[in-house]
């Protein structure tokens, strides 16, 4: 079959040489350079880095912090003294103990903080965090095979419009060579004016579908840039031919299975459900104690470098809630109601994708069934246009009977582009349906010859 080359109207007379391009090519690039996979990929490494986020939970706080007081405030001067190791006896006087001098306190603090036991909530926090980086992954897969059908639907359009176009120039030819025919015959006194003024209204229906399959074209060809993120008026030569896919094996309940499987939206419902159970657990994980370590060490002086004395501390504190005004209770039944709603939601998934590939097998074998039909047809129209141009020279039947012949050729051809076309769809929509599209699939390479 031959190449397709797509030109848009306002093109220079004197173009740039053209890309080839296969449907294996157009999803490459298209898959290179759209920005809604661009993005999912961007979030699955900041989802990826909020599991490192919540890993945290489990490790150590450390903390520094550096601090100046000036005061003459008794409990300052007092507490600072001691703190500082720098308290003696003359201290204890009246005079000073009560009106004391003003006093620096350069202090220096190192704290560790160490969760020891936190009911669980670092781990929910893990998973959960785990559980929204697998949903962005599948979400990545679903854009990716979205991206692979809208480029195949685009380019078999494209295709299609391009066949479509040369198959309604031939008709023109055609009826050209029926016009030039009814004329030699008129010429002989073997037909009326009338046939004549007949054929030319059909040439110019004919021509204005032309002109419509053009136009067709040109938006296809626009729509096919689209969809691979490129200029709408870019140039290309489309290299797969609009042939027939060699028809999927085995029956739709071993789709459906490999459907339930593969399909991202069915792994989204069951993480989504996970995701729900989990937070379910984690609104539990409220009532059970928490056990936190804490270590200190402290460092005051009078002056920035000298004169002051250090000391540590290290304690383990348990927070128990008791009593929450019933916020728990209530946020552990949002959370149980939460999981019913995703598990509703996923046996409706299921149902769904069911559907869906159900709905794609049998429009994959209707239109294979209607190739098999359109092509017995167009080999029947174009043998019956061939015999009445053959009696109409003869005068042996009349011009209705050769318009009729003609437009019956055209619509056969048409009809069997548009089975193929719905084929090549049907078949790329069975695998986006059964979640196994990719860019290396077979759907997407070159039909049976």
């Amino acid at each position: 079959m031959k190449k397709i080359m797509l030109i848009t109207a306002f093109w220079p007379c004197i173009a740039p040489a053209q890309d080839a391009i296969s449907l294996n090519d157009a999803v490459r690039l298209a898959l290179r350079g759209n920005q809604s996979i661009a993005g999912m990929t961007a979030a699955e490494s900041a989802a990826d880095s909020r599991i490192g986020e919540a890993r945290s939970g489990n490790l150590p706080k450390v903390n520094y912090s550096e601090a100046w007081s000036r005061s003459n405030n008794p409990v300052f001067v007092f507490s600072s003294l001691l703190a500082q190791h720098q308290f003696a006896a003359e201290n204890f006087q009246i005079g000073p103990l009560n009106q004391p001098d003003y006093l620096n306190n350069f202090q220096s603090q190192l704290t560790v903080d160490q969760p020891l036991y936190d009911g669980g909530q670092t781990k929910h926090a893990v998973r959960a965090a785990g559980l929204a980086k697998e949903l962005t992954t599948e979400e990545v897969r679903r854009v990716r095979m979205s991206v692979i059908a809208e480029v195949a639907r685009s380019y078999y359009d494209t295709l299609l419009s391009a066949e479509q176009l040369t198959a309604a120039t031939e008709s023109m030819k055609s009826a050209q060579a029926d016009l030039d025919r009814a004329e030699s015959v008129r010429s002989v006194g073997m037909s009326t004016d009338a046939d004549v003024l007949s054929i030319r209204v059909h040439l110019a229906a004919v021509h204005e579908e032309e002109i419509r399959r053009q136009a067709g074209l040109d938006v296809a060809h626009a729509a096919l840039n689209h969809a691979l993120g490129l200029p709408l008026d870019a140039l290309h030569t489309l290299t797969s031919p609009l042939m027939p896919v060699k028809m999927a094996e085995g029956l739709p309940a071993d789709f459906e299975k490999q459907a339930l499987a593969e399909r991202p939206e069915i792994r989204q419902s069951k993480l989504a459900n996970s995701l729900a159970e989990n937070q379910a657990a984690t609104a539990r994980g409220n009532y059970r104690p928490q056990v936190d370590l804490h270590a200190g060490f402290e460092a005051d002086r009078q002056r920035f470098y000298d004169r002051g004395g250090a000391n540590w501390l290290v304690s383990i504190g348990l927070r128990w809630n008791l009593f929450n005004g019933f916020g728990d209770k209530a946020r552990v039944a949002e959370t149980d109601a939460a999981l019913r709603r995703s598990e509703a939601e996923r046996r409706y998934a299921d149902s769904t994708v069911q559907l869906q590939v159900r709905r794609a097998f049998a429009d994959l074998r209707a239109a294979q069934q209607r190739i098999e039909v359109s092509t017995a047809s167009v080999a029947e129209a174009e043998e019956s246009l061939r015999i009445t141009q053959n009696r109409y020279e003869s005068g042996l039947n009349n011009v209705t009977d050769l318009l009729r012949t003609e437009t019956a050729v055209l619509d056969a051809r048409t009809r069997r582009l548009a089975a193929i076309h719905d084929q090549r769809i049907a078949a790329t929509l069975l695998e986006l349906a059964a979640g196994t599209l990719t860019e290396d699939s077979e759907v997407l390479k070159e039909g049976v010859r």
